[in-house]
């Protein structure tokens, strides 16, 4: 077989490539073999018998594989690790993505009215404060709040409402006592007339009670030594009740109230007194009578 090592020189020379690079057609040996200078090596790349092969793809399958297996949680066992837990992802890396991501979307809800001012601030010092671990809570959290705020404000609405509706219920309760009072102002005046005319009329009877039993007095401490039998006493009673008629008829009437309950007493005390005997005695009668019976 004919050496081709002069040919495959030139070629690479004048392709502009290495050796290896360069393909001879081995079905066209023996005229390759005749070219000895570049000018005849260049015809036969013209005529195609000597060619540059194309570049070698380095395929990345094998590696894209590799990547998508391991995004699956693969080839990360302890075997694999090189370094410690914060080497190899730092926690102040995680706290600040964490961070602008709840503060991207808060900042996204302010801009679209969702949220007001004042609710953004509280949330965003409690997104600094690590209360929310992720968008998912911090958005459940925002509805929470907005819907206990509408129903504060309706509960508010109604104390208002029933504040505002009592006030006029009172308001109408004193103009109604208002108009009554006005329309009762003539005949209060003659109630008050007639209770005071009544009251001057009980003090002229009090007076004149108190002033009756001190006249009395007098003639029983005369008769007391006297020591009369019953017709003494009928004519002592005698005596007031003719004084009684010369006087005025309202200062009698008080002391013949007060004698009578004094006479009465004594008769209803000696009464029941009689009337017990006479109810132990009769059952003491029955009982023998019963017992001869079933003999």
């Amino acid at each position: 077989m004919v050496s081709l090592k002069l040919q495959k020189r030139l070629a690479a020379s004048v392709l502009r490539c290495g050796k290896g690079k360069v393909w001879l057609d081995p079905n066209e040996v023996s005229e390759i073999s005749l070219a000895n200078s570049r000018q005849n090596i260049r015809k036969l790349i013209k005529d195609g018998y000597v060619i540059r092969k194309p570049n070698a793809l380095h395929s990345r399958a094998r590696i894209r594989r590799f990547q998508a297996a391991k995004s699956k949680g693969r080839h990360s066992g302890p075997g694999t690790r090189k370094g410690t837990r914060e080497a190899r992802m730092p926690t102040k890396t995680l706290w600040i993505r964490r961070m602008r991501v709840l503060r991207r979307l808060l900042r996204k809800y302010r801009e679209q009215k969702k949220i007001d001012k004042h609710l953004y601030h509280e949330l965003y010092m409690r997104v600094k404060g690590n209360v929310f671990k992720n968008k998912r809570v911090l958005i459940e959290h925002i509805h929470k709040a907005k819907a206990e705020k509408v129903k504060e404000d309706l509960v508010a609405e109604q104390a208002q409402a029933h504040r505002l509706k009592t006030k006029a219920v009172k308001q109408r309760r004193v103009t109604k006592k208002k108009e009554a009072e006005k329309l009762l102002i003539l005949p209060q005046a003659k109630l008050l007339a007639l209770k005071k005319a009544e009251e001057a009329k009980a003090k002229k009877a009090a007076s004149a009670k108190k002033a009756a039993p001190a006249k009395k007095a007098a003639p029983a401490k005369k008769a007391a030594p006297a020591k009369k039998a019953a017709p003494a006493k009928k004519a002592e009673k005698a005596a007031p009740a003719k004084k009684a008629e010369k006087a005025a008829p309202a200062k009698k009437a008080a002391p013949a109230k007060k004698e009578a309950p004094k006479k009465a007493e004594p008769a209803k005390k000696e009464a029941p007194k009689k009337a017990e005997p006479a109810k132990k005695e009769a059952p003491k009668k029955a009982e023998p009578a019963k017992k001869e019976a079933p003999k």
